[in-house]
């Protein structure tokens, strides 16, 4: 019985590997043999996952043709994975990846650190931040206050409780968009708006249009359910999207559905213009795509000066082209899981259906708490102390990362809560890896993207400031020290404990 539950052609895993080496030298670099630089590629893509464990490696020989190396070159670099558990062999059964013992199974997604870990590791992971107190206790009493009423029914409501399904309705009106509660569901955060609405749009094997880059966690949602991703390259700093780029994706790939984040887009930040939206709107109805977009980082404008544009769905007044999602979990906390869909009654009628085979509903008590928020105007003042916190927290990450690693490049985007850096010629990957061991955990770029895009990339969230700040500016450049000579693969030391 073979002891591999996936595999990995030849002709993918050489892609794989190569964005990991187009990176030029730096000065002073010491070289490797050969074998070694491609075990190390091999494990560097099991530890993040973009390679799963239990996957089947190609044979020697199909890996050595699509490298062009020999096959004693790929021999040694597996007898070398093998020598370090992340290789297992058998004969007639192949090679297949593996973990050593004690080591956690790595995970494709942006998952956050226990805080039991936070005391020696900087978390610049997850792009959240603490709840916004006192707002989150308010919220809570407020809504214990309320659910006396509710207690006595069934607690079931698939689309989500009526009174905040008629204030997200409320809220989208006064930005100009005029919604009835019809057009709204109310989810368990904007994971699963975004699994629900793949789920009813677009089966396995359907095309999807995502931005290049995009949000990690999405793009693996997507690949779990088995659709074909279809990247849009953005264009470079803050520039955002190409237009007449996407207008021939939408045209020659025909994808079911089309995912952006026009609002200050995880992870380069960029904030789509009117036009831009218009265009983005006229292309998707053209296609026949329907347009999913990710308003989750609406609200987090950095730069009071800066004038927001009009909503994506402003431009579909028929409702016929855009889904809306919208989440609580970024402007307000990451651990109050409500988000919500905006689409015709339609759209809405047929996902509340389908969530019958699903979760069935959302929590009731933090739906009654973020409708508290909305309606008493403490969801106003939360969303300002998360701006100001993001502000802070962003010009202090900005400075120390200018001046501890002056290489780097990036713009410094006008909201939300990411910063998009090109590392200097450094594979991100290698960063991350040598990161964790000095004390500062980082995602690398090709999480951000499809086949081993956006290796010289490292994702840089506002989720610490000051102090915290600078001291990982600091271990971040002290991994690049470490991956730039080539002595990575050296025993670190390791990270003391930083208290803030």
């Amino acid at each position: 019985m073979a002891e591999w539950t996936s595999a990995v052609g030849a002709a993918q895993l050489a892609r794989l590997i190569t964005s990991q080496q187009e990176r030029p030298s730096l000065p002073g670099a010491r070289k490797l043999p050969a074998y070694r630089t491609l075990a190390d590629g091999i494990r560097l893509l099991v530890l993040e996952g973009r390679v799963p464990v239990a996957a089947r490696l190609p044979a020697e020989r199909e890996l050595a043709a699509s490298l062009s190396l020999s096959r004693t070159t790929v021999a040694a670099a597996y007898e070398a994975l093998r020598g370090e558990g992340f290789l297992e062999s058998r004969r007639g059964a192949g090679s297949w990846t593996s973990v050593p013992a004690g080591n956690p199974l790595p995970a494709r997604g942006l998952e956050p650190l226990p805080p039991e870990s936070l005391g020696s590791m900087i978390d610049l992971g997850c792009a959240a931040l603490p709840a916004p107190e006192p707002w989150l206790t308010k919220a809570v009493q407020g809504a214990l206050e309320e659910l006396p009423p509710y207690a006595h029914t069934h607690g079931d409501y698939p689309a989500g409780l009526p009174a905040l399904r008629r204030m997200l309705a409320d809220r989208y009106t006064e930005r100009g968009i005029p919604t009835m509660p019809e057009q709204i569901m109310v989810t368990t955060g904007a994971m699963g708006a975004i699994d629900a609405i793949c789920s009813l749009f677009a089966g396995r094997g359907e095309r999807i249009a995502v931005e290049s880059p995009s949000y990690a966690n999405i793009l693996q949602l997507m690949r779990a359910a088995g659709v074909r991703l279809v990247p849009v390259a953005m264009a470079d700093g803050l520039a955002g999207w190409d237009m007449t780029v996407w207008r021939q994706v939408l045209r020659d790939a025909a994808p079911r559905l089309a995912y952006v984040v026009a609002d200050f887009h995880n992870p380069t930040g960029a904030l789509a213009s009117d036009e831009q939206r218009r265009a983005m709107v006229e292309a998707a109805r053209s296609a026949g795509t329907v347009l999913v977009v990710d308003e989750t980082m609406a609200e987090l404008r950095l730069d009071p000066a800066l004038e927001m544009p009009r909503p994506v769905c402003s431009f579909d007044p028929a409702g016929s082209s855009v889904i809306t999602v919208g989440s609580a979990s970024k402007a307000f906390w990451a651990g109050m899981r409500i988000g919500w869909v905006r689409a015709a009654p339609d759209v809405i009628r047929s996902l509340v259906a389908a969530r019958a085979y699903a979760d069935l509903g959302t929590p009731v008590l933090e739906q009654l708490a973020v409708n508290w928020l909305m309606r008493t105007g403490g969801w106003t003042e939360a969303v300002q102390i998360r701006r100001d916190q993001a502000r802070e927290n962003r010009d202090a990450l900005v400075a120390a990362v200018r001046r501890e690693l002056p290489d780097w490049e990036f713009e410094v985007p006008r909201g939300g809560l990411t910063l998009w850096a090109r590392a200097g010629g450094l594979s991100g990957s290698r960063l991350a890896e040598v990161g964790e061991r000095v004390g500062v955990r980082v995602p690398s770029g090709p999480r951000f993207g499809v086949d081993g895009a956006f290796e010289g990339y490292v994702r840089l969230p506002f989720t610490v400031g000051g102090p915290v700040a600078e001291e990982a500016a600091v271990r971040l450049a002290a991994a690049a020290r470490l991956v730039g000579t080539g002595a990575a693969g050296s025993t670190a030391e390791p990270p003391r404990t930083f208290v803030a």
